[in-house]
């Protein structure tokens, strides 16, 4: 992944030892440009195919978390094809990062295959650079969709894997059956 010879800044490798360290769960990566929610896989499994829908294995669970951001964000969630993001109003908001286009190296496919975090991306408008002014308003228009995808960190299986004496087990392999993908617990 991030072995193909790319250069990382060091901010990156900062987040990504960081990511590593706490045992996050769920994140969001702030974007502008389009409207609309994206999640994994943002890289293609067919790196010369542009716009190939390219699943991972927790497919279902990042529909849910896209649809939990983009069904309360008041604008993502309004009908309107006229509107900015409204080439998006038939897939509900979303989309698989990999089918609106592939690059390689993304956050949210990073902390899908070496962490236990599952990110979406979340453009926020339609203006790669906003306007101070726009500023307020766009905070308002994501503030609450933000929280109910908080609000997806209760979702799911937790608890505590502990040995015969109640000590928790750090880096213990939890699988679910029919989904190729483990996660470890933390410490």
């Amino acid at each position: 992944f991030f072995s193909l010879g790319f250069q990382v800044a060091p901010e990156t490798k900062a987040v990504m030892k960081w990511l590593r360290s706490i045992p996050f769960v769920l994140s969001a990566s702030l974007h502008g440009g389009e409207l609309v929610v994206t999640y994994p896989y943002d890289y293609s499994r067919h790196p010369m195919e542009e716009k190939m829908f390219s699943p991972t294995p927790d497919e279902k669970v990042f529909k849910m978390l896209a649809k939990a951001y983009a069904d309360a964000h008041p604008v993502i969630s309004d009908r309107s094809e006229l509107r900015c993001g409204g080439n998006f109003v038939k897939r509900g908001g979303i989309i698989n990062g990999a089918e609106w286009y592939s690059f390689t190296g993304g956050m949210a496919d990073f902390n899908y295959l070496h962490t236990n975090c599952f990110e979406v991306t979340v453009e926020v408008g339609c203006e790669k650079f906003p306007l101070e002014e726009e500023l307020f308003t766009i905070w308002h228009e994501n503030k609450g969709a933000l929280l109910n995808y908080m609000e997806m960190v209760h979702r799911g299986i937790k608890g505590i894997v502990s040995d015969k004496f109640g000590n928790p087990i750090k880096n213990a392999r939890i699988s679910v059956r029919g989904i190729q993908h483990d996660v470890t617990t933390g410490n």
